[in-house]
């Protein structure tokens, strides 16, 4: 009864008579703003419908193509670079960390040779090194004999110290610097320290061609290095860096031999990095030990966590609040387990699937360097007078940095969206626009049609169904048996 109603009510109110479904098509084709489907429709002439038809398949096949070919270069998420060039007043002078290559004091590792091999273990960790068989005996003879030794607070103590014996002079902007004005931190090199760490707002430049002003006394005669280890050169190291950021010298150091001056002219450069799936970075990326995301940064806390979790101790020379290591660990576990780290590729960095994916924000301090002679007959003179060393010690010893920006001014090279959404979408439409005529009315209008004639097929269908059995009625199902059983009775 229930499917009966429901065929009598689609007939009654929903489903159309077949000449008011015949003049709802024609209306349709007739008042379209999809361009070309009217004159198919209003025409007489066969062979005007069969050329208006051709017209209207050919531009709807151009349209498919054009619309394909803008969401298939959309979808392979394509990029531009933008470079601006800012300039300012006055700009943000860069953090600059000095070391000397010559890392430990001669009278402490005089009789202690075997200090730079344990070093080189710890740098590691930064820098790869490769450890000789021949190192080995000697070094687990000294690891027997002295386990609560304290390369870190050796290295402190005996490395590389900055004071007014080995600062000569320092300016920055016309204004004297102090040794108290750097900061102490361990790199690859040992001791090293930075100046402008805390980012303070003072330091800042409004004149180029001035900066900061150094002359270093790197003392050959009391600080040494190995080299047997490759370590043959005397001077000052330093890397330019955002005061955010920690030292990295692998590769990025800039060197300054003895008896030589050395001006260097920055310029500031601002990368920014689309995020994936445009670019590599990452912008919910945050680091626990740095303030902001670096891929130095983001490696160093990574090899931190392994190590941490294999070793059961963190190296000194590694962000984080770990249980220091001795030199047990770092001999048999740390050394290791950084070798495990690089082959087994655990700690990766560039693309956004690595661990330590491209930062979307990088600011960068590109460098020209131009080296000279560090002063001449008069001036080796007057240094000689006043440090009262001889002139052969002022050309073996000392070292002149200049670091001073290039112009103030900025540049920043930006990654974009080479096609957004809304000129995806500009670029759909005036293809439908150019071939078709065809707008957001347009489509509208035939997805309502196409939904009006959906709507209808599924009434037909419906319509067609085989009636439903009773299967709820007993006093029938009662009356079918009977008759069933008095048709027995009479065969």
């Amino acid at each position: 009864g229930i499917l009966e109603k429901t065929r009598s009510c689609l007939i009654k109110k929903l489903l159309p008579h077949l000449e008011d479904r015949r003049k709802y098509h024609h209306e349709f084709f007739s008042s379209t703003s999809f361009h070309g489907m009217h004159k198919i429709a209003q025409t007489r002439s066969k062979t005007r419908k069969v050329l208006w038809l051709l017209v209207l398949a050919g531009c709807l096949a151009v349209v498919v193509w054009q619309i394909c070919s803008r969401f298939i270069y959309y979808f392979s998420w394509p990029t531009t670079s933008t470079v601006v060039v800012q300039y300012v007043e006055n700009i943000q002078f860069p953090a600059v960390t000095f070391c000397n290559l010559n890392r430990f004091q001669a009278h402490a590792v005089g009789n202690l040779r075997i200090i730079f091999l344990i070093w080189n273990i710890v740098s590691a960790i930064i820098q790869k090194f490769a450890m000789e068989d021949k190192y080995y005996q000697e070094l687990n003879d000294f690891l027997a004999g002295n386990q609560n030794f304290s390369i870190k607070e050796f290295t402190r103590k005996n490395g590389f110290y900055l004071n007014s014996s080995t600062l000569l002079e320092c300016d920055f902007f016309g204004k004297p610097c102090y040794p108290q004005d750097f900061e102490h931190v361990f790199t690859e090199y040992g001791n090293c320290f930075t100046f402008n760490h805390n980012d303070l707002s003072s330091r800042r430049v409004s004149l180029s061609g001035r900066g900061l002003h150094l002359l270093f006394d790197v003392q050959q005669d009391r600080f040494t290095d190995e080299p047997a280890l490759g370590y043959t050169d005397a001077g000052i190291t330093f890397v330019i860096h955002s005061p955010q950021e920690l030292p990295r010298f692998d590769g990025l150091g800039l060197l300054t031999p003895v008896g030589t001056h050395a001006q260097v002219t920055i310029r500031q450069l601002k990368s920014i990095i689309q995020e994936y799936p445009w670019g590599e970075c990452k912008p919910d990326i945050k680091l626990q030990y740095h303030k902001i995301y670096s891929t130095n940064g983001c490696l160093l806390e990574c090899k931190a966590r392994y190590i941490q979790d294999w070793c059961g101790c963190l190296p000194f020379i590694l962000p984080g609040n770990g249980t220091e290591c001795d030199l047990v660990k770092f001999y048999k576990c740390v050394y290791p387990a950084v070798y495990d780290i690089e082959i087994k590729g655990l700690c990766t960095v560039g693309t956004h699937n690595s661990t330590c994916p491209a930062p979307c924000e990088e600011t960068d301090y590109p460098t020209t360097v131009t080296y000279s002679s560090f002063g001449g007959e008069k001036a080796i003179k007057y240094f000689s007078e006043k440090l009262k060393k001889s002139p052969e010690y002022i050309r073996q010893n000392l070292v002149h940095i200049e670091i001073k920006y290039h112009d103030l001014s900025y540049k920043i090279t930006q990654q974009q969206k080479a096609l957004t959404i809304s000129e995806l979408l500009a670029d759909v439409g005036g293809q439908l626009g150019l071939f078709c005529g065809a707008s957001m009315i347009t489509i509208i209008e035939l997805l309502e049609y196409i939904f009006t004639n959906f709507c209808w097929m599924c009434i037909f269908l419906l319509l067609k169904a085989p009636e439903m059995p009773q299967w709820n009625n007993p006093s029938q199902n009662q009356s079918t048996h009977k008759e069933k059983k008095r048709g027995i009775q009479e065969c």
